[in-house]
């Protein structure tokens, strides 16, 4: 759900805009005043703000100024002022777009759910992909780090992430337990190969349904391990 900061000094105004985002399903905050608003706009987390010029304490262009040196959050400004000036200045100072008094909530709500779309197409499109690694109900995210069974995220030791997504990496390939130190520990084999067994170990049991038959991971008696595709 997409967060809203309404800073706007006339409640009724306020209210009315927080009525009709919250029933197109946003979350909304109100702030009556420009200090309490500039505070809340740097300290809290919002996907869009609603900002009115003329405010008691700090003005909205201020504001502006100031939330733009730390966010890209798209910024709407609202004013009863109606020379270009203003909106010239408040757009130059980083506002994505300007609304003058008295407008259309409909017309509000379809400009907020516009700004929101475009800026989630610019940062999806900036923001590199997680490499996924998913067989069968395990699911191995690289970038993150992160190990799922089934949902479940279970917790895995540097070494064991390591093993099981360079095993993952090379499904139907059987490995000799000195193979896989070598390249997880990135040793030769006169280290204490034991560790490999260990470690196989560990991971069955974070994500085989019985360890006894492993789905995953599978021993070659005589050999090493392989992953089943």
């Amino acid at each position: 759900m997409s967060r809203i900061l309404i800073i706007e000094d006339e409640e009724s105004i306020a209210e009315l805009e927080k009525d009709y985002l919250e029933i197109n399903g946003y979350e909304v905050d109100m702030v009556f005043n420009g200090t309490d608003g500039l505070d809340k706009a740097l300290n809290s987390e919002y996907d869009l703000m609603i900002l009115d010029l003329m405010l008691p304490g700090i003005d909205g262009f201020e504001i502006c100024r100031q939330v733009r040196k730390t966010k890209d959050i798209p910024i709407i400004m609202v004013s009863a002022k109606k020379e270009d000036i203003d909106k010239i200045r408040g757009l130059g100072l980083g506002a994505d777009d300007y609304i003058t008094k008295p407008f259309s909530p409909n017309e509000m709500v379809a400009r907020v759910k516009a700004h929101l779309a475009r800026f989630e197409r610019l940062v999806g499109s900036s923001m590199p992909k997680n490499e996924i690694v998913e067989i069968r109900g395990l699911k191995i995210d690289k970038t993150a780090r992160r190990v799922y069974i089934n949902g479940e995220e279970k917790n895995f030791t540097t070494k064991e992430f390591d093993l099981l997504t360079f095993l993952a990496e090379h499904p139907n390939h059987v490995f000799t337990k000195e193979e896989l130190f070598k390249e997880i520990w990135e040793m030769e084999s006169v280290g204490d190969i034991a560790t490999v067994t260990v470690h196989i170990k560990k991971i069955r049991e974070k994500i085989e349904f019985n360890t006894a038959k492993p789905q995953y991971i599978e021993t070659i008696w005589g050999v090493g391990y392989r992953f089943k595709m």
